[in-house]
């Protein structure tokens, strides 16, 4: 049978001069660099966007969102772009070195930062470890990231059903709520855990907006996204958030090489502050 190209509903696929224009303003705004693989992704994240507002082209919504008085677009355009994947327990080798880290330190207050939290599965993995063998009562976990859309999920802590895995029998019984009636196929983060977690909107890239120190910093699958300068300002800046002493982890497929920084490692992927 005669084949023709594909084309998405309602326009063209994006072009490489409109491409360029939002890697620049994404990069310009986050710091974050789309590599030319992400094309597609960008095109396909925001083909919505144009079809909702009536938009011809990729350039007419770039320059929409520019317009003055349009900063909810622009905030929405950075949550479709910048949004991860994510799930709890992820890497639990880094859980398994945080519940020795947490058994053998008595910091108090004792303060945690998940710094590219998402929909907050990060945050409630460190608060269940924090929660069952932090020596101290006065602890709590940090949840930032450049989007409110997923800030507003972590802060409500509530999931599909599916998305549980990773969670141990003992802590589902322990630290979730099954959901039941119109809530059934989903669970809730319990309150003891909620009361001790804390979610902020924070560009890692801006001006410090946070004044207190950290014992621990998960700065897990962030720095990919960043070219060499932009990841040196990232680390810089979270570094200054970070006790001495304290420990830096970052995922297993990223490293501190070619960055200039005062870590030693400790394990693969965890650094700590010297």
């Amino acid at each position: 049978m005669p084949l023709q190209q594909f084309n998405l509903a309602g326009g063209d696929v994006i072009t490489d001069s409109e491409f360029t224009r939002i890697r620049n303003f994404i990069y310009k705004h986050c710091g974050i660099d789309l590599a030319d693989s992400k094309k597609v992704m960008v095109s396909g994240r925001l083909r919505k966007q144009l079809n909702r507002l009536d938009l011809k082209s990729f350039s007419e919504y770039l320059d929409y969102v520019q317009l003055p008085g349009n900063t909810h677009e622009l905030q929405s355009m950075i949550d479709i772009l910048t949004t991860n994947e994510t799930y709890f327990f992820r890497e639990p080798e880094h859980f398994v070195y945080l519940e020795e880290l947490v058994k053998s330190r008595s910091t108090h207050p004792f303060r945690v930062w998940s710094a590219a939290s998402s929909s907050g599965e990060e945050v409630y993995s460190i608060a269940m470890v924090l929660s069952d063998f932090c020596k101290v009562a006065d602890w709590r976990v940090l949840g930032s990231d450049i989007s409110t859309r997923m800030l507003e999920k972590a802060s409500l802590g509530h999931y599909p059903m599916e998305r549980h895995e990773g969670i141990s029998h003992a802590r589902l019984q322990k630290y979730c709520l099954k959901g039941v009636g119109s809530q059934q196929g989903s669970f809730l983060m319990s309150e003891s855990l909620k009361t001790k977690t804390e979610f902020r909107q924070i560009n890692l890239l801006k001006p410090d907006t946070i004044a207190e120190q950290f014992d621990i910093i998960f700065l897990r699958n962030v720095m990919i996204y960043f070219d060499q300068a932009s990841k040196q300002k990232v680390l810089n800046n979270v570094t200054k958030r970070l006790r001495k002493g304290g420990f830096l982890f970052i995922s297993h497929t990223e490293s501190l090489f070619n960055t200039e920084h005062n870590f030693k490692t400790v394990r693969p992927s965890v650094y700590q502050f010297t």
